[in-house]
């Protein structure tokens, strides 16, 4: 049998082309983005037992009860209800953790207005829903083409169909405020559904859109970063990093989230070196400080205020001694130690011997005089 399978990252799932022309969609765990690993899913819920978390594209997630009397499960393709009509969504998350998620997003549990999960979709939903998906790309690019010729300073960064094709959401970018009534009318002219227009920052774009960073890895934004707090060059300069905008930008234009990860690690380092109002003074001159190594808790010092040729590490604790001795007005001999420290002798690694054993061997020369049919020599 042969069958065409496409990965739907935006919504976490396989969808096969069969044989026959019809098409199936399986949920696949990790392939989606925001995926939560269920680490408790053995464990028997004490409350919230009919709670599911649903998920639908990118990061959007919902949380349902389940009312219909039917069993539903994680992977299960269900019918919730909606704003107007009914939207599809895959169960992601249930059991205990479903409360956790709902707290660590702030959501008042006792007070929350869940929706209902009415059934299961079937075949039909299905087909219906996959139809919607695929004009999903079609309808973005479209809308970005009446957005521009419109005049409107906006950008449409994606479109998002529900379950049964009656309306959708568009997000958009905007620096200011945008009048979009006229649009919302174009569109649905255009389009034939209802229209939402969602305003979202470059960063989420960035988490909808998704992509791979340059350490190598996916976004952490379309990864696990759902609050986004605000990223400033003091966070750089804390760690000593060049303030490069091609280094310190991500793909969305902004500063990097990950800038933020190791600050309170320098601020707590950085909380035990010394601030320095003036050089260290020594008996062989005065000592400016030129760098220093916040984590190693090191800093280094010169004798000439403007060149970094010959620096000398102290240790901070070091520093902290001959701050105290200078305000006694004691000056240490000299910061130049007594031994002056040797550069590491390179070793191969495969032991000892020359590296040059790879070369082949240069042959001698013989010498002139020995050469066939050199004359000899009168005695």
């Amino acid at each position: 049998m042969n069958e065409s399978k496409t990965y739907d990252c935006f919504r976490g799932c396989v969808k096969t082309g069969l044989k026959d022309g019809s098409t199936s969609c399986t949920y696949r765990i990790g392939c989606c983005k925001l995926g939560v690993h269920n680490y408790l899913k053995d464990v028997r819920p004490v409350k919230l037992a009919d709670i599911y978390e649903v998920r639908f594209k990118n990061t959007r997630k919902g949380y349902y009860i389940n009312d219909s009397g039917t069993r539903v499960s994680i992977g299960d393709k269900v019918i919730v209800e909606a704003v107007s009509g009914y939207d599809l969504g895959i169960v992601s998350l249930e059991g205990p953790l479903v409360e956790r998620q709902m707290k660590r997003r702030r959501i008042d549990i006792e007070n929350y207005q869940f929706k209902k999960i009415t059934r299961k979709a079937n075949h039909n939903d299905i087909d219906k829903w996959l139809a919607a998906t695929e004009r999903e790309q079609a309808t973005m690019i479209e809308a970005r083409r009446i957005a521009a010729t419109m005049g409107l300073e906006m950008k449409i960064g994606d479109v998002e169909f529900q379950g049964d094709g009656s309306k959708a959401i568009f997000y958009y970018i905007a620096d200011g405020r945008v009048d979009f009534r006229q649009l919302i009318k174009v569109f649905a002219e255009e389009f034939k559904i209802k229209i939402e227009m969602k305003q979202i920052g470059a960063r989420q774009e960035a988490g909808l859109i998704g992509g791979i960073g340059v350490c190598g890895r996916e976004l952490c934004c379309a990864n696990y970063v759902t609050n986004f707090k605000s990223i400033s060059t003091s966070a750089a300069r804390c760690q000593d990093l060049s303030l490069n905008p091609a280094k310190l930008a991500g793909q969305c234009g902004k500063l990097k989230c990950c800038i933020n990860y190791e600050v309170p690690n320098y601020l707590d380092a950085q909380s035990r070196i010394p601030k320095l109002n003036g050089p260290l003074e020594f008996e062989d001159g005065l000592a400016y400080l030129r760098k220093t190594d916040i984590l190693a808790g090191m800093m280094y010092f010169s004798y000439d205020k403007s060149s970094d040729s010959n620096l000398y590490p102290v240790p901070v604790d070091e520093v902290k001694e001959i701050m105290q001795m200078n305000r006694e007005g004691i000056r240490p001999v000299s910061l130049v130690p007594d031994v002056e420290p040797s550069s590491p002798e390179f070793i191969t690694a495969v032991g000892e011997s020359s590296i040059s054993r790879f070369d082949s061997p240069k042959k001698k020369r013989k010498n002139n005089k020995k050469r066939k049919g050199a004359p000899k020599e009168n005695k």
